[in-house]
């Protein structure tokens, strides 16, 4: 037990090391998944998911690995990975085996592991269509759904980076599949068809098909219907690169489910790309097969999340100049600021506006912009609450906002409670007995006191009215 205690204290100490040095996604997506094995004198064994995540952490990040473990160990520090490996059998569980540390992203490669891929060499590929790569396939893609169009954003970036390396090698990375999940409206369809803009532009004689799940079981019926089914099975095995949408739709639809299983292990074992969406993380989709659940973890699982504040003004900014309209910053960072759950609703107000101003011959004004979004916009005129001051003070230092109530004196938290405070007396009918209650059951004279150096700093400090300046500018626009 002391053992197993101190490799999980090594490795706890090392992800805060690893934490400082990188951006959250790639901490959450590459370390978040680990876990501490064993610590064996000066060699410490952590476990990965995956074949895949060993290759990315030795090509990437086994610089910081082996600093970030001999100052937790010393010189002789040293690493190994205990890998999952898949057998991809119907009866077998997966294995595990050990593999070191390289200390050389160059050299990483697999050689002669295990490939997570259920190969029989001994059978024929049967689904051999004399003239079939003659043909012209329309991919079913949008034009308008490319790389130059889709904003980076720390919301996107893992996922972005990730299908531009599949767009410019398919099939010829460990991104396969890719699995790209999200909520609605955060741009899980332009992302990729995005990829098979890209492919096509730089590879056109690349076989690639765009289409939704829903459409494949649909075809999928028909072929039953029409015995056909060879033919359906054939075209989409044909294929360089499958671009699947909406995957959660296979839920409850076992024979379809099947279908897809025995195409997508054909492609995979011929080193084409498979490219899927889905509105869930795959540990999270219901009501599908185990076996093809599995394949769909076997690549990189990278998800969208809802854009921040800068990044929804970037995306308006590159609507305004593609349609040639011009609007007042004010009015930008007001739909902005208030829309913040998809990109859809985003771009939908922004054609509601570009509609307004187009056909009125009317130039939009904040106010103006405010009127006419109030479909768009929950709570207009809604009365401003200590609680959304708290909430907006803190997103606005990134802080949690549970701290803010806390007994804390951190400098970073009380100046995030002083502030609240302060916007509260100014912004708020509450009495400075209840604004005191509110953030953690403080007194009046604590709430004069915070008032009272919000607004001596104010006055001496820039960088600190400044601060205030921008919350207060976020609360006009609420």
């Amino acid at each position: 037990m002391t053992m197993e205690k101190t490799c999980t204290e090594v490795w706890k100490n090392c992800l805060q090391i690893i934490k400082d040095n990188i951006p959250n996604q790639s901490f959450k997506t590459w370390f978040e998944p680990i876990s501490a094995l064993k610590l064996d004198g000066k060699v410490l064994t952590i476990q990965v998911p995956s074949l895949f995540f060993y290759e990315w952490l030795e090509e990437h990040y086994v610089g910081l690995l082996r600093k970030t473990v001999k100052k937790q160990l010393g010189d002789e520090g040293r690493l190994e990975y205990n890998i999952v490996v898949d057998k991809s059998s119907n009866s077998g569980s997966p294995y595990t085996t050990n593999m070191p540390s390289n200390g050389n992203g160059a050299e990483a490669k697999f050689q002669s592991m295990p490939i997570p891929v259920s190969i029989n060499k001994d059978i024929k590929n049967p689904f051999i269509i004399p003239g079939l790569k003659k043909l012209t396939v329309d991919p079913q893609l949008n034009s308008n759904y490319t790389f130059e169009n889709y904003i980076e954003g720390d919301c996107n970036r893992l996922a972005r980076s990730a299908g531009y390396a599949v767009a410019a090698k398919p099939g010829g990375t460990s991104f396969n599949p890719l699995m790209i999940y999200g909520g609605v409206g955060l741009g899980k369809t332009h992302l990729a068809q995005a990829i098979g803009n890209e492919i096509k532009r730089n590879m056109p004689d690349k076989l690639v098909i765009y289409v939704s799940c829903e459409k494949f079981c649909q075809q999928f019926v028909d072929s039953l219907k029409n015995n056909t089914i060879n033919d359906f099975v054939n075209f989409y095995q044909a294929m360089d690169v499958i671009i699947m949408d909406d995957v959660h739709n296979f839920a409850g639809k076992e024979k379809t489910q099947d279908i897809f299983f025995h195409i997508f292990n054909h492609l995979h074992q011929s080193g084409k790309q498979v490219i899927l969406s889905s509105d869930k993380a795959p540990k999270d989709l219901a009501g599908l097969e185990e076996r093809l659940l599995s394949r769909f973890k076997w690549g990189l699982s990278a998800d969208l999340q809802i854009p921040d504040l800068e990044t929804r003004i970037a995306i308006l900014r590159k609507k305004m100049y593609a349609d040639g309209i011009e609007l007042p910053n004010e009015v930008v960072e007001y739909v902005a600021h208030n829309i913040d759950n998809n990109v859809r609703e985003l771009e939908g107000a922004m054609v509601s506006l570009l509609a307004q101003s187009t056909l009125n011959k009317k130039d939009i004004d904040l106010n103006l912009a405010k009127q006419m979004l109030k479909n768009f916009i929950k709570n207009t005129s809604k009365e401003i609450s200590m609680e959304y001051i708290q909430k907006l003070v803190c997103e606005y230092f990134e802080v949690p906002v549970d701290m803010v109530k806390s007994p804390t004196r951190k400098r970073e938290i009380v100046q995030a409670r002083q502030i609240s405070m302060y916007l509260s007396k100014s912004h708020t009918k509450s009495s400075l007995k209840t604004i005191g209650a509110f953030f953690g059951g403080r007194d009046h004279s604590t709430v004069i006191y915070a008032c009272q150096t919000v607004e001596d700093l104010i006055d001496t400090d820039k960088k600190f009215k400044g601060y205030v300046h921008d919350i207060q500018k976020k609360l006009k626009m609420s």
